[in-house]
């Protein structure tokens, strides 16, 4: 059973539609990335899968369940976690706050704890207002506030955006490191070769149509998509 699955999803805003019967699978312990030029509807279909899309048909289903007509909130609880491109910390609040005000949490410290074990960086910085932190730093606190609740999806809108190059890798590698704690990932990526390469399959988009997916390694070696979706080498 796929943990993630869209099936013949259409939508947009008033009657226009942007996702034009897209068909996605996310199978437990997989990364996969979506990838695409400016525009193909990368955007769109991740507000279709937090359900903040206004209008959706199709079939959007999460551990085997349907949830299209699903809150946000209820996605959330349901084990579906997100990390947009921006605004994905409270800079005003410390770090420790941060992650303590995620809700829906069971013990709710001893979590932390689990959590910041594998972020050591941040343990240094629980008192700091999160607005202080490094890029880097920053982009660490906001996997580790999308864990907390022991997610089983993990959707990352461009984790490596605005980013120095010297900090790419470290995002990519905490990529790496989330099926081995149970969480699938779904990435939306402009870096689509480096995002690629870390992942299982991918899926590229184009005015708001799947248009190739299939095993990373196969579209990468791939010239065409290469040169109209991947960028240069």
């Amino acid at each position: 059973m796929s943990c993630l699955s869209m099936q013949g999803v259409r939508g947009g805003y008033s009657e226009v539609d942007i996702l034009h019967g897209i068909d996605l699978r996310l199978e437990e312990g997989e990364i996969v990335t979506i990838a695409g030029t400016n525009g193909a509807g990368k955007s769109t279909l991740v507000k279709s899968l937090l359900g903040l899309l206004p209008r959706v048909e199709g079939a959007i289903e999460l551990s085997g369940q349907p949830i299209t007509a699903w809150s946000a909130e209820r996605r959330f609880e349901a084990g579906l976690a997100y990390v947009p491109q921006v605004a994905n910390v409270f800079p005003s609040l410390t770090v420790r706050e941060n992650l303590l005000v995620v809700r829906g949490v069971k013990a709710l410290r001893q979590r932390m704890d689990a959590v910041l074990a594998d972020f050591p960086a941040l343990v240094e910085r629980l008192g700091q207002p999160a607005g202080q932190l490094s890029g880097g730093e920053r982009q660490q606190l906001a996997f580790a506030r999308a864990l907390m609740p022991s997610p089983k999806v993990m959707v990352l809108d461009e984790p490596t955006a605005a980013l120095a190059p010297s900090l790419v890798a470290r995002v990519f590698e905490m990529v790496q490191a989330l099926p081995a704690a149970g969480v699938a990932v779904l990435m939306v990526e402009q870096r689509a070769r480096q995002a690629l390469q870390i992942s299982d399959r991918g899926y590229i988009l184009d005015q708001g149509r799947c248009v190739l997916d299939g095993a990373a390694g196969e579209l990468l070696a791939n010239p065409r998509m290469t040169q109209l979706y991947l960028g240069g080498h």
